[in-house]
């Protein structure tokens, strides 16, 4: 079996790789080392967890050990896409680098310029960066690349699927080709292979394990589950979660949970603290100093569970990690890898599970079709998954439509014997008389004149009654006093012959 020992590295490297106890190389590390060791270009893929980080660092501490850099000119560079994966690569230059003269600087947003000018103008060995903030100093005339030798792109696959092709093109512009050059990723798309081979010149490509495989000491799940109510899936997916939490009971001693968006990192970390739990959120939109504090705090076990976006699934090493709960299913199939990569690290079990909602199914296809295999599904006291919810809305609809009664009105037949109608003389007896109605039956010439004639178009009858017709109300109905529309002069004959209908 292959040891550190045997992997030529500097002496003052393997007493710190000793002290952090670690005796035996994992299969990337003794895979890429040798080759690292002597200059050539190296392609890793391996899966999250099996120790890539180390199989960089120490080839590059231990031929960086002789020289010396000079002021604003890094002999070595490191890219990382997310501050906590670059200061991560920062805390193992520090633990393997213990007994070497080194020095390094960490360029990530979030921290003063000033601090870090301060550093680069003294001489680092070691930049460790991301994209952005390398090139803000750059661009100020801070930094120099044409002395690097070394240069490290770290997740690779994720460097260039952020959309920093742009920003890796031209950095990589700056630097000597005559540089040496390694990419790392737990996976490595044809595309994004593509690319890689435009920036490496003839690597050594080193795989130890199927691309986008989860280790198998995970124990993986899922929860078919659909909301009762479009306005109610949100809480109830967040009882799901408790349940899962408390479902594995003293087992969980802490967990990562992802969630696709910003916004639901915020509302699961409250909700979770609403109800008890410790928890605390982290992602992009926070500051740098809380992001510190709080990865700090559950590395140190203060906190038990981290609520996390995807700025957490890559690269970060914290070896205890007990559970991840996919809140969401991630967008991308690889996503998931590195996902429930944050526990099971170091040939230690761990276990990850993710609730499925009708609208994730699609994704989750994709998920198991890239690791080949079927995710078993875990059965929650209560929870439905969405064929059976159907199921019950459709019984709770038929059980609750009410019976169509059908009201029929007979009507008088010859064949409704027995049901004959009652007489005409009877229903008027029933019906009260209309009170009687005390009009003018003529009026005189002169009073007609003697009125003032109305707008046209206008009439004294309520708002409600204009423009009735007289269709419905009977021809001969005494409650129509008044004449609409016949000008502002009525003929007599008109009126006489009106008013003989009505005596007769």
């Amino acid at each position: 079996m292959t040891k550190f020992s045997d992997l030529n590295l500097n002496p003052k490297v393997l007493k710190a790789i000793e002290e952090a106890g670690y005796e035996t190389p994992t299969p990337i590390q003794a895979g890429a080392i040798p080759h690292a060791l002597e200059g050539r270009d190296v392609l890793g893929i391996a899966q999250t967890g099996t120790g890539k980080t180390a199989s960089f660092t120490l080839p590059m501490i231990t031929s960086l050990a002789r020289g010396r850099a000079r002021a604003r000119m890094p002999r070595s560079l490191v890219l990382c896409p997310t501050r906590e994966l670059a200061a991560q690569v920062a805390e193992n230059f520090d633990t393997y680098a213990k007994y070497v003269k080194l020095t390094k600087a960490l360029l990530i947003g979030g921290v003063s310029f000033k601090e870090q000018e301060q550093l680069i103008d003294k001489g680092v060995d070691v930049l460790i960066a991301t994209p952005g903030r390398l090139l803000d100093h750059f661009e100020r005339g801070k930094l120099i690349l044409t002395d690097v030798k070394v240069m490290v792109v770290d997740e690779a696959d994720r460097m260039l699927d952020m959309g920093f092709i742009p920003d890796i093109e031209r950095i990589f512009s700056l630097t000597p080709f005559t540089r040496q050059t390694m990419f790392y990723s737990a996976t490595m798309a044809p595309e994004i292979e593509r690319i890689t081979n435009t920036f490496l010149s003839n690597p050594e490509r080193i795989e130890v394990a199927r691309q986008a495989t989860a280790s198998e000491t995970i124990e993986q799940g899922a929860v078919f589950f659909k909301g009762s109510r479009k306005d109610r899936e949100g809480s109830e997916k967040r009882t799901v979660l408790r349940q899962l939490i408390d479902r594995e009971g003293e087992k969980c001693t802490n967990a990562i949970v992802f969630c696709n968006r910003k916004v639901d990192v915020d509302i699961v970390a409250k909700s979770l603290k609403k109800y008890g739990y410790n928890a605390e959120p982290i992602h992009g939109d926070l500051d740098q100093s809380q992001r510190t504090r709080t990865l700090d705090g559950f590395r140190e076990g203060s906190i038990r569970l981290l609520i996390a976006s995807d700025v957490a699934a890559r690269g970060l090493d914290v070896p205890s990690v007990s559970h991840v709960f996919n809140f969401d299913v991630p967008g991308h199939a690889e996503d998931y890898v590195h996902r429930i990569g944050r526990t099971g690290r170091a040939g230690r079990e761990g276990k990850a599970f993710t609730i499925v909602v009708p609208r994730d199914e699609k994704n989750f296809e994709d998920v198991e079709k890239l690791l080949q295999k079927e995710i078993p599904r875990v059965e929650l006291p209560g929870v439905k998954a969405p064929e059976e919810a159907e199921a019950t809305a459709e019984d709770e609809k038929t059980d609750a439509k009410p019976k169509r009664t059908r009201t029929r009105t007979r009507r008088t037949d010859k064949s409704d014997k027995g049901n004959a109608p009652a007489p005409v003389e009877a229903v008027a007896a029933e019906t009260p008389a209309p009170e009687p109605v005390v009009e003018a039956v003529e009026e005189s010439k002169d009073t007609r004149e003697s009125k003032a004639p109305a707008p046209q178009g206008s009439s004294d009858k309520p708002r409600s009654d204009r423009g009735r017709s007289d269709k419905g109300r009977g021809r001969g109905s005494k409650s129509d006093n008044n004449v609409v529309g016949m000008g502002d002069h009525l003929p007599e004959f008109i009126a006489l012959s009106f008013d003989e209908r009505r005596a007769s």
